[in-house]
C-alpha cells in the first residue's frame, strides 16, 4: 500500500495532525463535538478528571473521564467547512499509522455526538427544547466533493424536497443523510423531539435573516416548516450536521446531533441564557452513554 502524500496528509513537526494538533492517543473513541470553543471547558468541567488539553485556532480538545468512561470534548468552530477538517483529521488519527502514512489493517471506529444550538421552525417547539436530528439536510455542498461509494443519502428525500420548495438550481444541490441508527435508537428513549435538521452555509441570508440584504427566497423558511417526508418534518436550522453525518457515514463512524433550540424563527422568541441548557444536555448525553454501557445496552 502506497503511503499518503505529505500534501494530502499534513503533519506538524511533532507528528501531530495539522489543524487539530492532536496525536492518536489524545482522543477517546467517544467524542462530544461543540461549535463554540468556550463550551469545551463548560462540558469538561463535568469530567472526573482531565488528562489532555490542547488547542490550535478554534479547535479546542479536552480528553478525560466521566464516571469511569474515557471521553473527548472538542470544538469544531462554525460551519460545515470546519467539519470537513475535523472529520478527516479525526479519522486519520484512528485509521492511519501517521509515521508511515499507511492505513491500519483495523481502523478505529468513532462515536461522535454533536451538542449544539439551533433555531426551531415550528411554533410548538419552545426555546429550551432538545431536538434530535434523525436526518441532516445540507445546503452547503460539502458532500458533493466526495465519491460516495456507500450511497449514504436518504433515497428520494432530496428530490421530494427540491420539488416541494421549487429549489433554485443556482444554489448547491441539497443532500440528506441519516444519523447513526444505533445512536438514534439509543437516544430516542429520552423522549426528545425528533426529525430533520437543515445545515446551512451561513447564518444570515442562508437562514432567511435580513439586516440590510434580503434573502433570495423570503418564503423558503415557511416552505421548510411545512415540508414532511415519511412523517418527519424539518424541525430546525444549524450549520454543521449535514457534513458530520455525510463524512461519518462514508468513513464508517457513528454520528448524532442533539441541539437545544435557542430561538424560534416562527414565533420570534429567543432563549437568552442558554448555557445551562447546553450543560444539562451534555450531562444527559454523557449519563446516557455511560449508563447504557455499564448495563450492556
Amino acid at each position: 500500500m502506497e503511503p499518503i502524500s505529505q500534501t494530502d496528509l499534513i503533519l506538524n513537526p511533532d507528528g501531530s495532525i495539522y489543524h487539530l494538533h492532536l496525536l492518536p492517543g489524545d482522543i477517546a473513541d467517544t467524542l462530544l463535538l461543540v461549535g463554540d470553543p468556550g463550551r469545551v471547558s463548560l462540558i469538561s468541567s463535568l469530567f472526573d478528571r482531565i488528562e489532555v488539553q490542547k488547542q490550535n485556532r478554534e479547535f479546542v480538545t479536552h480528553t478525560g473521564y466521566y464516571k469511569g468512561k474515557r471521553v473527548t470534548v472538542m470544538s469544531t468552530g462554525i460551519g460545515t467547512d470546519n467539519i470537513d477538517i475535523v472529520m478527516n483529521e479525526l479519522d486519520a488519527l484512528v485509521s492511519l499509522d501517521l509515521g508511515s502514512r499507511i492505513r491500519l489493517e483495523k481502523p478505529g471506529k468513532l462515536t461522535l455526538i454533536r451538542i449544539g444550538t439551533s433555531g426551531a421552525l415550528h411554533d410548538d417547539i419552545s426555546p429550551g427544547s432538545i431536538l434530535l436530528s434523525e436526518i441532516a439536510g445540507g445546503f452547503d455542498g460539502v458532500y458533493h466533493f466526495y465519491r460516495d461509494e456507500k450511497n449514504v443519502t436518504v433515497p428520494g428525500l432530496a428530490e421530494a424536497f427540491k420539488g416541494y420548495t421549487a429549489w433554485n438550481q443556482s444554489m448547491a444541490d441539497p443532500y440528506f443523510i441519516m444519523g447513526s441508527p444505533g445512536l438514534i435508537r439509543k437516544f430516542s428513549s429520552m423522549g426528545w423531539i425528533s426529525g430533520i435538521t437543515i445545515s446551512t452555509p451561513g447564518f444570515y441570508g442562508p437562514q432567511m435573516r435580513s439586516i440590510r440584504l434580503k434573502p433570495g427566497d423570503e418564503k423558503l423558511i415557511h416552505k421548510l416548516s411545512s415540508f414532511t417526508f415519511n412523517s418527519l418534518r424539518i424541525n430546525n436550522f444549524e450549520m454543521e450536521s449535514s457534513a458530520l453525518y455525510a463524512l461519518s457515514a462514508m468513513l464508517g463512524h457513528d454520528a448524532l446531533t442533539l441541539c437545544v433550540a435557542i430561538a424560534n424563527r416562527i414565533t420570534s422568541t429567543f432563549l437568552e441564557d442558554y448555557k445551562p441548557h447546553i450543560e444539562k444536555l451534555a450531562r444527559l448525553a454523557l449519563d446516557k452513554i455511560t449508563r447504557d454501557e455499564s448495563s450492556g445496552a
